[in-house]
């Protein structure tokens, strides 16, 4: 594969008052209505390695909505259900309580696991948070996630987005600055890779060089990176999407180099990136979202390669811009220009080998998780 990347639209987008970033809203269901597609590529088939579940205030996306949206038309064999404070334990000591989302998405996946609901394996693999902070005594905790979860606990999730503007902070999470540093957090990292636990990475643009330290200091950990790498486009990034791109693309070609991560190629309907397309009079077509989306998914498949590069739907969040079918287009238009074996690596192959995942109708994974 020999692409150059594309570089991003420079237009000015409008200034906007912005929230913190990860202010969640239900997402306008008769404003996405329309936006009609039809399917690209139906027989493509897809692992979607990145979706939640929750039941927050006025938005719920819990065992209904997800099966509605797998069924929208694409080929969805399996998927990857990852952490978002869902569902934790009311009782017991505090950093036990994360568990209770693994139990509660293990419930989900047995449904799945059934049959009832045809061959889709949804929640086939699972990633809950661990306060890595405890130190390795975290390893209790890792080792109760397992006994919840059963065959599909795969990993944890702590995020890492902090920044000194108080506009790009976490308000779900909110680390220490430092934390890929901490000694604590390092002895607690320790604890992964000797019980087969992965690590998800989100983290922003201007965390990447020390995630690359952070990879080389485990090699032995399989670190996933989510979104991208987080390119921020709001805040005090805002109107200086040439400058973040040039940093962020070089950042991302840094950590690329370390062959123990792997990254996710979506998120990218989120505020955080600041391109522009939340409060439209009409939601974006897979058209449009491909060509703001393709200079930053183009740049992390020429870098890291399409057996670590996976698309991911990053859903319910990503519904704010677009329906579960239209992303899925956009990502298929992206891809229009590969091979059949490198859609297969995208779509699918990447994500059931770093998963560990078996699907009806999946290459079996060629090597197992690190």
């Amino acid at each position: 594969m020999n692409r150059t990347a594309s570089k991003p639209s420079l237009a000015p987008m409008p200034a906007k008052k912005h929230e913190t970033w990860l202010t969640q809203y239900a997402p306008d269901q008769r404003w996405l209505g329309r936006r009609r597609e039809p399917v690209i590529e139906p027989g493509l088939p897809i692992v979607d390695p990145h979706h939640h579940l929750w039941d927050h205030p006025n938005h719920r996306y819990l065992f209904a909505e997800l099966l509605s949206d797998l069924r929208s038309g694409h080929d969805i064999r399996a998927t990857v259900f990852v952490e978002c404070s869902s569902m934790y334990r009311s009782e017991g000591p505090p950093e036990f309580r994360p568990v209770g989302e693994t139990d509660f998405v293990n419930g989900v996946a047995a449904m799945f696991a059934s049959g009832t609901y045809g061959p889709l394996r949804a929640c086939a693999g699972i990633v809950g948070f661990a306060d890595l902070l405890q130190g390795a005594r975290i390893a209790e905790v890792l080792e109760a996630h397992i006994a919840a979860g059963g065959g599909p606990f795969r990993g944890i999730r702590m995020p890492f987005v902090w920044h000194p503007d108080k506009r790009l902070r976490s308000p779900r999470t909110d680390p220490p600055g430092d934390l890929m540093r901490d000694r604590q957090f390092r002895a607690g990292f320790a604890q992964l890779a000797p019980l087969g636990l992965s690590f998800e990475a989100w983290a922003y643009h201007t965390q990447l060089r020390e995630l690359a330290d952070l990879a080389d200091a485990f090699p032995d950990t399989t670190i996933i990176l989510n979104h991208v790498g987080g390119a921020v486009g709001i805040g005090p990034f805002e109107g200086k999407r040439e400058t973040v791109f040039a940093d962020w693309s070089a950042a991302i070609r840094h950590l690329a180099r370390c062959p123990n991560v792997y990254v996710k190629l979506g998120g990218l309907g989120m505020k955080i990136f600041g391109l522009g397309f939340h409060g439209a009079k009409m939601p974006p077509s897979s058209a449009e979202l491909a060509r703001a989306w393709k200079p930053y998914i183009e740049t992390c498949i020429e870098a890291f390669g399409v057996e670590r590069a996976m698309f991911e739907s990053n859903f319910p969040v990503d519904n704010e811009v677009c329906s579960y079918r239209v992303i899925w287009n956009a990502f298929k238009r992206i891809a229009a220009g590969y091979s059949a074996a490198e859609k297969a690596a995208l779509f699918s192959r990447t994500a059931a080998t770093a998963y560990r995942l078996e699907a009806p109708g999946i290459t079996k994974p060629r090597r197992s998780a690190r």
